[in-house]
């Protein structure tokens, strides 16, 4: 679904991702870890052109997509939940959700927004307030929900479980589950690897820009150098 090919990208004289690639099947959720710096986010922007690459190739659906602007990205099927979330602070979280649809021209809106409504319940008891006032937890899903909206069928998702309470990341992790069951496929950058890798079918870990391990979720999730790195132990 999506293959990323030898990518760099700098920042100024900073080298962030250097000859970065990976692939994505679809219908699965592939997750990428690393510590802080590592360039996960990058990868995620980059994908979007949100960042543009100095070198290398992206494809989706066998459409490459490297020089794209973002807004035509979102047009094909690829969403990004950015990290932080990034909510219109000022706007309701009716508004939100309708910026989310920004790229759409059909008639089926109206009948998404409920099925938002029905997955998260509790941004249709505050659809009238303004996006500022909601709790981190609800802020995190008005953030999924809004890129939801454009009908992805590629979801990135980046560090959903940032600042939560455990039991809301719980719920947040659960919820990508269902979303990813539902047939949306899945990019998920996260610094909690362990839930990451509890819920990923394949796994990337990145070092200094570089991708240094990659395979089956669980089998990286046993692997003793992951384990000493990124799972506390």
């Amino acid at each position: 679904m999506l293959k990323v090919e030898n990518i760099s990208v700098n920042y100024g004289a900073i080298k962030a991702l250097q000859n970065v690639s990976f692939q994505i099947n679809q219908g699965e959720i592939v997750a990428l870890i690393g510590a802080n710096g590592a360039g996960k986010t990058t990868i995620l922007n980059t994908i979007s052109n949100i960042v543009p690459s100095v070198a290398g190739k992206i494809s989706y659906m066998d459409r490459e997509i490297t020089k794209l602007p973002p807004h035509e990205i979102v047009k094909l099927g690829i969403s990004q939940v950015p990290e932080g979330r990034r909510v219109f602070a000022k706007m309701s979280v009716l508004e939100n959700l309708e910026m989310g649809a920004y790229t759409r021209n059909d008639n089926e809106v109206g009948s998404d927004m409920e099925k938002i409504f029905q997955r998260f319940p509790r941004l249709n008891e505050r659809k009238k307030q303004a996006a500022k006032t909601l709790s981190g937890g609800e802020q995190q899903m008005l953030a999924m929900g809004r890129a939801l909206m454009s009908r992805p069928k590629l979801l990135l998702l980046d560090e959903p479980s940032m600042g939560l309470a455990p039991m809301l990341v719980e719920q947040i992790f659960q919820i990508i589950q269902e979303i990813n069951a539902g047939g949306t496929t899945i990019l998920l950058v996260e610094q909690n690897a362990n839930m990451a890798l509890s819920i990923a079918h394949r796994a990337y870990v990145l070092e200094t820009g570089e991708v240094v391990l990659q395979g089956d979720a669980k089998e990286l999730a046993s692997n003793p150098e992951v384990r000493k790195a990124y799972l506390g132990e």
